[in-house]
């Protein structure tokens, strides 16, 4: 049958039986319509559904014709099922990177409950390296928009799964666990785990001073920022710090 992959990050790319056919797509709904149905295959949509998810409040006055037409040029490159209820019909072994980066970061959650550190990395970063890359670039809308947030959340759960695994793992990983720790707190400075993660770095390397420091900075940002303190967990990485 060949090798199924699709890309929904970064350029589209959708390999179909090992032909390459996201070239084909019929324009930017094409493409829409193409990554809805590629991460729904699992189940159908009906027609009133893609219409809504097509046009929302707003549809056309022909919008039905305006879906057939739309699936129709879709079932000349794709294997789309159905008429009333539309299916796209993918192997079951087909990659999609979204999917790839939800089950990494799951592989990467069940490792570190084992603390498996050196299982971790791999996934940790197979997720990080997909989510970091812009879901289905230059088209908008709320689906699109939840998908982003989705992958952003997945982003910064790589990221700390990542950062903890480097420094367990120590050595020469510490100074990548510190630069995955700076990463997260650029990119989510009211998230506490990632002070939390350049504490325990700072404290590894010997620097004590450096840490207190990132406590400090996340202290008053909390404070400038919502009015409130740190939590108990980096309280208490604190309190162990001075003691």
């Amino acid at each position: 049958m060949g090798d199924t992959r699709i890309q929904l990050c970064g350029p589209l790319v959708a390999r179909v039986a090992s032909e390459r056919v996201d070239g084909r797509l019929p324009g930017r709904q094409g493409r829409l319509l193409f990554a809805h149905l590629v991460l729904g295959r699992r189940t159908v949509a009906t027609r009133e559904a893609l219409v809504d998810f097509l046009w929302g409040e707003a549809p056309p006055e022909a919008a039905d014709a305006a879906l057939s037409a739309l699936l129709s040029k879709l079932r000349r490159i794709v294997p789309v099922e159905g008429r009333s209820e539309v299916r796209l019909d993918l192997p079951p072994d087909t990659w999609v990177d979204v999917e790839a980066a939800s089950e990494a970061v799951h592989r990467a959650e069940s490792c570190a409950a084992r603390e498996d550190w050196t299982s971790v990395w791999g996934p940790a970063r197979v997720a990080q390296h997909v989510s970091e890359r812009c879901f289905l670039p230059g088209d908008g809308g709320l689906w699109v928009s939840a998908r982003r947030r989705g992958l952003e959340a997945i982003r910064i759960r790589a990221l700390e799964l990542a950062g903890l695994a480097a420094m367990h793992i120590g050595g020469g990983e510490l100074a990548t666990a510190e630069r995955t720790a700076e990463r997260l707190v650029e990119l989510a400075p009211l998230r506490e785990s990632g002070t939390r993660l350049l504490m325990e770095v700072h404290t590894a390397r010997g620097n004590r001073a450096e840490a207190l420091l990132a406590y400090e900075a996340l202290r008053l940002h909390l404070r400038d920022e919502l009015g409130v303190g740190p939590s108990a967990a980096t309280v208490e990485a604190h309190r162990r710090l001075l003691a």
